[in-house]
C-alpha cells in the first residue's frame, strides 16, 4: 500500500477557501438530527474519550446523538448500527471493530440515504463509505520507528546517525489485521527501519517480520505478551532484545508485562507506543516504556463533528485534506487527515500536561 501524502491540516484555511457560501447565498441549517455513533470498545481509555468528545460536540450544535460500544464484537457493532438506522439516523459515525465487516449495514443505510463518516478506521469493501477522519497514520509508523531507533542510540533526536554502532536485537509488533490502520502503522515504520536491518545495524532474532506474521488480533495485550513470552522463550535465551517495536499502547503493556516477567528490569529495553494512554504515560515517566504517539483525539472529534454538520447541511465537508490514498478496496474515500506527536519522558509535561490534554494529578 503506497503511502499517503504528508500534509498539514488548517483548518481554518480550508473553511475560507473551500466551505464558505458565496455571498448571498442560502446555506441550508439543519434542524436537531439524531447521529448515530459506534465506537469498537470500552476497554480502551482513548475510544471513551472519542465518542464522549464526539456527543459533545454534536449535542453542542444541538444534534441527538445514539453513542454505543461494540466491546470489539462484531455482532454486537453490526445490530447497533442497523439499530441506529432503524431508529432514524441522519448520519453514521463508525469506528469499526473489523473494517471489512459491515458491508450489509453500510448498504442499509445506502439505500436509507444515510450518509457515513469512517472514523479512525477505514471501512472497507463497500462503496457505501462518504468519508474518512483519522490521523496520519503511514507517519505514525515513520514516528514509532524513529523513536525505537532514537532510543537504542543509532539516531539521534534530530535525525542525524546517532553514536551507538549495532548491532541491537528488535522484535516487531502489529496491529490487528482487520484494522485497515495497521498496515498504514506497520509500512510506515518499516520504511524507517529496512536500511537498519538491511545493514544488519539492527538484527530480528525470531525472524518475524513480515506484516502478517506480527499482527495482534484486537489490539490485544495478553495477546501481545504471550506472543513476547514465546518469542524470549525461543529466540532470547541467552541473549537479549534491546527493542520492540509496538504499535499501541495497550499492546506496549502487555510487551512489557512479558519483559518483566522474563527477567527485564529495572533497564528495559526500547518499548514503543501509540495514544497516550494514562498508563503508558506513567510507565514513561517510570523509566519503562520508552514512548508513545499522541494524537489529540479531542481535534479528530471536532473536526468530525464539524465534518457531520457538512454533510447534515448538504454540503462537501470542507476539512477534506486527501483524495488520493485511502483506498477502500472499492473505492478511494475522501478524507481528513491530523497530524500526531511523537511524546517521550522529554516532552510528555508539554505536550500533554501544558496542552490541558491530562493534568499533572492524572499523571501520578
Amino acid at each position: 500500500m503506497r503511502s499517503p501524502k504528508f500534509v498539514v491540516p488548517v483548518i481554518a484555511l480550508l473553511v475560507a477557501a473551500c466551505g464558505a457560501p458565496a455571498a448571498g447565498q442560502q446555506v441550508k441549517q439543519p434542524e436537531s438530527a439524531l447521529v448515530g455513533v459506534t465506537m469498537p470498545t470500552t476497554t480502551s481509555q482513548r475510544w471513551l474519550s472519542d465518542g464522549e468528545n464526539i456527543k459533545r460536540d454534536l449535542e453542542s450544535r444541538g444534534h441527538k446523538v445514539d453513542l454505543q460500544y461494540a466491546e470489539n464484537d462484531v455482532a454486537t457493532q453490526i445490530k447497533q448500527v442497523q439499530g441506529q438506522i432503524s431508529a432514524g439516523a441522519k448520519l453514521l459515525i463508525i469506528a469499526s471493530v473489523d473494517g471489512s465487516a459491515l458491508t450489509q449495514p453500510l448498504l442499509m443505510a445506502a439505500e436509507a440515504g444515510i450518509p457515513v463518516i469512517a472514523y479512525d478506521r477505514l471501512l472497507r469493501g463497500s462503496p457505501n463509505v462518504d468519508f474518512y477522519a483519522t490521523f496520519e497514520n503511514f507517519r505514525v509508523g515513520i514516528y514509532q520507528a524513529e523513536s525505537l531507533l532514537t532510543g537504542l542510540g543509532l539516531r539521534n533526536p534530530d535525525g542525524s546517525p546517532g553514536p551507538a554502532p549495532g548491532p541491537f536485537n528488535i522484535e516487531l509488533f502489529a496491529g490487528s489485521a482487520d484494522d485497515n490502520n495497521s498496515a498504514f502503522f506497520f509500512n510506515g515504520a518499516m520504511s524507517a527501519l529496512k536500511p537498519y536491518i538491511d545493514e544488519k545495524k539492527l538484527v530480528v532474532r525470531s525472524g518475524q517480520t513480515e506484516f502478517q506474521a506480527v499482527t495482534t488480533l484486537r489490539w490485544d495485550g495478553e495477546t501481545a505478551r504471550k506472543r513476547m513470552d514465546e518469542i524470549l522463550t525461543t529466540a532470547y535465551r541467552r541473549i537479549k532484545v534491546n527493542g520492540v517495536l509496538s504499535p499501541y499502547d495497550g499492546i506496549s503493556l502487555g510487551i512489557l508485562a512479558s519483559l518483566k516477567a522474563n527477567g527485564y528490569g529495572p533497564a528495559y529495553p526500547v518499548v514503543t507506543g501509540q495514544d497516550a494512554e494514562v498508563d503508558s504515560v506513567k510507565s514513561i515517566i517510570a523509566g519503562e516504556q520508552y514512548s508513545t504517539i499522541y494524537k489529540d483525539t479531542r481535534e479528530l472529534a471536532t473536526a468530525t463533528a464539524s465534518m457531520a454538520e457538512a454533510v447534515l447541511k448538504g454540503r462537501t465537508p470542507p476539512q477534506l485534506n486527501n483524495l488520493n490514498d485511502y483506498e477502500n478496496g472499492v473505492k478511494i474515500v475522501p478524507a481528513f487527515l491530523l497530524n500526531p506527536v511523537s511524546v517521550d519522558k522529554s516532552n510528555y509535561h508539554k505536550v500533554l500536561v501544558e496542552s490541558g490534554y491530562y493534568t499533572d494529578e492524572q499523571l501520578r
